[in-house]
């Protein structure tokens, strides 16, 4: 990642607009701001929350609060509790997020 022409800011993420994505179970709420060719995201899965795709989007992900799991398309899974991250590159392991008692997620994409 290659990040240039960006002046210092700041963000106060209650202020940035919600935007609910349904899973096959779940809801996520995504705060989302773009700078340049980088996605910058809050993300707060619902308990119950299933992811409706396999994703194949390269991220950094920790989480911030709850418990969140996270599945490879070829079966490992990987638990994740706050503090803890993982990183993954464009096209590698598809992967799917997977929460029983919710999670709040910084992703950087």
């Amino acid at each position: 990642m290659h990040i240039e022409n960006l002046p210092f800011g700041v963000t106060t993420w209650a202020n940035v607009p919600a935007e609910q994505h349904p899973g096959l179970m779940g809801v996520a709420t995504w705060r989302t701001r773009q700078f340049g060719p980088v996605r910058v995201r809050i993300v707060e899965y619902s308990a119950g929350y299933l992811a409706d795709h396999w994703c194949q989007k390269g991220h950094f992900l920790l989480v911030l609060e709850g418990q969140l799991e996270t599945e490879l398309a070829d079966g490992r899974r990987f638990t994740l509790a706050p503090g803890m991250s993982y990183q993954v590159a464009d096209g590698a392991e598809p992967h799917r997020s997977v929460t029983e008692s919710g999670a709040k997620l910084f992703i950087v994409d």
